[in-house]
């Protein structure tokens, strides 16, 4: 292999490193859903930072993840797990509820 060869290598697997870590939150997050309630129902995170929620659905139904203000929705399947990245987010509240079961599921981002 030539030096240019190998230079080119490098760069390659440089600039795959640095979009990995580029797509890592800077927070995580847990969140469970359990009798179609999200626990907590309240989560505080910091202004300008991308969080990463792990969702743990415990329930025997599937939920789906919705919130118009974090534009964002995703259904988890029942006894399931699923990741959803939101952020950097301006100071604020951020609402999101269980498609599936609104009436229970609510809850809300707040950035500070």
């Amino acid at each position: 292999m030539t030096t240019r060869t190998v230079t080119k290598y490098v760069v390659a697997a440089l600039g795959a490193l640095v979009s990995t870590v580029a797509l890592a939150a800077d927070l995580d997050v847990d969140l469970v859903i359990k009798d179609h309630r999200f626990q907590p129902a309240e989560i505080r995170v910091p202004a300008g930072k991308k969080i990463k929620l792990a969702i743990d659905n415990q329930d025997a139904t599937a939920e789906e993840f919705e919130s118009h203000e974090l534009n964002r929705e995703k259904v988890i399947p029942a006894n399931s797990k699923a990741s959803i990245f939101i952020g950097p987010l301006a100071p604020g509240k951020y609402p999101f509820y269980g498609e599936f079961h609104e009436k229970t599921a609510q809850g809300v981002v707040i950035a500070e």
